[in-house]
């Protein structure tokens, strides 16, 4: 019988990349998700790229008796969360709505999940968890320093509760994924990021800048302490990244696991400035950008790459893909959403 794995947030951009690979390794899927920053034509798009539509739930998980029936109908093998806002620079503004979504969503589903005895959850963080660390690389010994937004300090409390649950119940276990800046898209390019209204990451501002739908891309600061003056990131092509999470949640299922909750980085190992990845995208799709710098944003982190070694060790998983295969494949999604 197929593991069946709820998929909180599974119609956004790293979620319906993770649904994919775990259809495609033969686990049997359930998605919730509220579609307020997501389209529900994604699970059709699933549907093609896999052959199989996985089962999906509308609604708001800060409904907790929504979430406790769902939990009751389906005896779910194990959890991925990944929903919650997730912009840095509307968290700075909006505080409110951060702590309600990601903190609030986040004690729902754990209430449901000791509710109806289930144990296994994967957990959508981030290496904002970090602040601007100390030591570069940044590896998992790193302790939580200040979060640089609200953003940041919803996933140091959304892991500092699960941590507090697993330590005082007997059957509850996680594995924080800390994963640093996810880019690119499906080799089909029936699935990527398609944020409702302006995007807050780098490369969907990149392709619309190369696609005429803004006419130039907005470089926040130059004036870092980096080798051209702007921040440092460490990309990681989203395929990779869904990987990851199955990788996870083999090692939860198989009771793998060293410690009740665990936690991993999970990113290239390797750094990029933002002058470097739109070099990168013109290289790789033979196109010019037109940008100007202009002031930093609140709540930016001015240089972050991870130490990747205990998840290459212990989760038998690394990245495979390079920034200009990321380049690539985020403007195939571009020019098919465009069509």
């Amino acid at each position: 019988m197929k593991r069946k794995i709820l998929v909180t947030g599974g119609l956004g951009y790293i979620g319906s990349h993770t649904v994919v690979e775990l259809i495609n390794n033969g686990f049997e899927v359930v998605i919730i998700d509220d579609l307020s920053n997501s389209y529900e034509s994604v699970i059709d798009n699933i549907e093609k790229i896999t052959g199989l539509r996985p089962k999906f739930y509308e609604f708001d998980l800060k409904n907790p008796v929504k979430t406790n029936q769902c939990f009751k109908d389906n005896k779910f093998d194990g959890i991925i969360h990944f929903a919650a806002h997730k912009s840095v620079e509307e968290s700075v503004s909006m505080p409110l709505k951060y702590y309600r979504n990601n903190v609030g969503t986040m004690l729902n589903v754990v209430d449901s999940m000791l509710t109806c005895g289930l144990k296994n959850i994967i957990f959508s963080s981030s290496c904002t968890v970090y602040g601007q660390p100390d030591v570069l690389p940044v590896s998992e010994e790193a302790p939580f320093k200040r979060a640089e937004s609200p953003y940041g300090r919803t996933k140091q409390i959304c892991e500092e509760l699960l941590r507090d649950t697993a330590s005082t119940n007997d059957e509850f276990y996680v594995i924080a994924l800390r994963y640093f800046n996810p880019v690119g898209a499906h080799d089909s390019a029936l699935i990527g990021e398609l944020p409702i209204g302006n995007p807050n990451n780098l490369a969907p501002l990149i392709t619309q800048s190369a696609a005429g739908i803004r006419d130039r891309l907005y470089v926040y600061g130059n004036d870092y302490n980096t080798d051209d003056g702007t921040a440092v990131r460490d990309y990681i092509h989203v395929v990779d990244l869904a990987k990851a999470h199955v990788s996870a949640l083999n090692r939860l299922i198989n009771n793998k696991q060293l410690k009740k909750y665990e936690y991993f980085n999970v990113g290239t190992g390797k750094g990029h400035s933002v002058l470097e990845v739109i070099g990168a995208f013109e290289k790789a799709n033979s196109l010019k950008i037109n940008y100007e710098i202009t002031d930093r944003r609140d709540g930016d982190i001015e240089i972050i790459y991870s130490d990747t070694k205990l998840s290459n060790d212990l989760l038998d998983w690394k990245s495979e893909m390079g920034i200009e295969d990321m380049m690539r494949s985020a403007w195939e999604w571009q020019k098919q959403i465009n069509k």
